[in-house]
């Protein structure tokens, strides 16, 4: 089998073992890991957590940098059938007892420590009740806290009294106990539509939100990527991003594989933010090197990209290119609050359906999620303008100041219609009279008059006065509005700046 015909785990990553064995999977600061590595200690691995009892279903987290590391522990978790969910080098204790729980995890693999972050440290305080036990016997942990979760791994550095070290999963006595005629059997129960990986991201409840991914809708998205951003034989992608959010796990990791490339890896911290060229394509989809297509929208919900575009976003809509096309046999519309259609020029929900769209969220009702049809309500605000769909904004960031409810959308719209203004974000900003005020961040031309007064004063003539921003702070460019990888505005962090600066 080839890897492009692959639609599961096991066998994506078996068909590249076969096809590019000694060539580099992934390289972090000089060192070397060949797909054959991969596919090895991928299979002790696998075998190893079926010694431990890991079954179909079994949600197991685990805590990597990107690395070969992290391949091996995502791919020998999703192999068997089991669900990968992979855990924030960023989270801090909180969030981590947060997702524990919520994501019913059953077994837990963490680094020790990466980056300054003590993950012994952290899953301690996240697990009181494991470190006050100590060591446990007989089926491991038992935690109200966590009532699913039965052991905690540490791969290197000296294990806590409540952990386990890495050759509770990998020791010959271990894996030996497993025939590989039996991890063999295993894989060939996998089903493409079975779940595969569980994404956890930022959702509009405190609760953490679990994304979750089939093998078949994973691998066949990789295979859709892969043309659509014409990866030659043997690319070497740069793994800026981190593999825990579907731009690395798609873009950097997978896609690579698929042509027997290399994903390029360093502990060093890069960064996140890159809003450059992504691949091209011709006018008939098919791929076309060496043009530029900018990428027009993607989510967790859709493991990377669905929509396309064509070039920059338009002055007056700045936040993401107009999406001239979609995902092969994607159906996206725009509909109004009944759930109808919108016409051209009219603005509503995007709502999508989808070969590679989530089968769900974790301990989410499906109706809240997806329409009676299936569509999934992606919470994105769209404008129909004739063929193209321009995304305006997140419409659970309407900001409500003194009962009245103010949309970004429409204050951004006109404030980058002023003179100088290159693009504008406006974001709630507590205030303690009136719950919410309306701050606004306006990236400015060089030499581009800075009067917020003036600012206001435009404003007001344009929307009623409950809409013009009452904070405005101004900035020099865009690389200073704080985004995620996916150029998403980080509201919160965005509206501490303009609290601080804003005039």
């Amino acid at each position: 089998m080839k890897p492009s015909e692959a639609h599961t785990y096991p066998d994506f990553f078996r068909a590249i073992a076969v096809a590019y064995g000694e060539r580099p999977a992934v390289t972090k600061d000089g060192v070397v890991t060949t797909y054959r590595e991969i596919e090895d200690r991928s299979t002790t691995l696998a075998r190893g957590l079926l010694a431990r009892g890991v079954a179909k279903g079994t949600r197991i987290g685990f805590v990597y940098s990107n690395s070969a590391e992290w391949i091996v522990a995502c791919s020998a978790i999703a192999r068997i059938g089991a669900v990968a969910v992979p855990l924030s080098t960023f989270y801090k204790p909180p969030e981590f007892a947060r997702v524990i729980r919520h994501g019913d995890l059953a077994g837990i693999i963490a680094t020790p420590h990466f980056l300054g972050q003590d993950f012994v440290h952290h899953l301690g305080l996240a697990l009181p009740e494991a470190v006050t036990a100590g060591e446990t016997d007989g089926p491991g942990l038992v935690l109200p806290s966590a009532p699913f979760l039965r052991w905690v791994v540490f791969d290197g550095g000296e294990t806590p009294p409540w952990a386990h070290p890495m050759d509770w999963l990998t020791a010959p006595e271990v894996v030996g106990t497993i025939p590989g005629a039996v991890l063999d059997a295993a894989e060939r129960e996998v089903h493409r539509d079975e779940i595969a990986t569980m994404i956890y991201t930022s959702g509009q409840s405190a609760d953490p939100k679990g994304v979750l991914h089939s093998q078949g809708g994973i691998i066949d998205k990789v295979h859709y990527l892969v043309d659509m951003l014409h990866h030659p034989d043997g690319a070497q992608i740069a793994a800026t991003m981190p593999y825990f959010w579907v731009g690395g796990y798609a873009l950097q990791l997978l896609c690579p594989f698929e042509v027997g490339g290399t994903s390029v890896c360093s502990e060093a911290r890069t960064s996140v933010g890159d809003r450059g060229i992504i691949g091209s394509v011709n006018r008939d989809h098919s791929p076309l090197p060496n043009t530029n297509l900018r990428a027009g929208l993607g989510m967790s919900e859709t493991f990377a990209m669905y929509s396309w575009g064509y070039g920059p976003p338009l002055p007056e809509f700045p936040l993401c290119t107009p999406l001239d096309f979609f995902e092969t046999d994607y159906v996206v519309k725009v509909v109004d609050d009944d759930g109808k259609p919108v016409g051209d020029g009219e603005t509503g929900q995007i709502i999508i359906r989808g070969p590679s769209v989530t089968k769900g969220l974790h301990k989410v009702d499906r109706t809240y999620a997806f329409d009676a049809d299936g569509f999934y309500r992606t919470g994105d605000e769209g404008l129909v303008l004739g063929d193209q769909i321009i995304m305006l904004g997140r419409l659970g960031d309407m900001i409500k100041t003194s009962g009245a409810n103010v949309a970004p959308a429409e204050v951004e719209r006109e404030l980058v219609s002023l003179p100088g203004v290159v693009s504008a974000h406006v974001v709630a900003v507590p205030d303690p009279r009136r719950g919410q005020v309306v701050g606004a961040a306006l990236v400015m031309e060089a030499g581009a008059d800075r009067d917020a007064d003036a600012v206001r004063e435009a404003i007001r003539a344009r929307l009623s006065s409950y809409k013009v921003p009452r904070l405005v702070a101004f900035l020099d460019t865009l690389d200073e509005v704080p985004t995620t990888p996916s150029t998403k505005v980080r509201k919160r962090e965005l509206g501490e700046l303009i609290r601080d600066r804003g005039i």
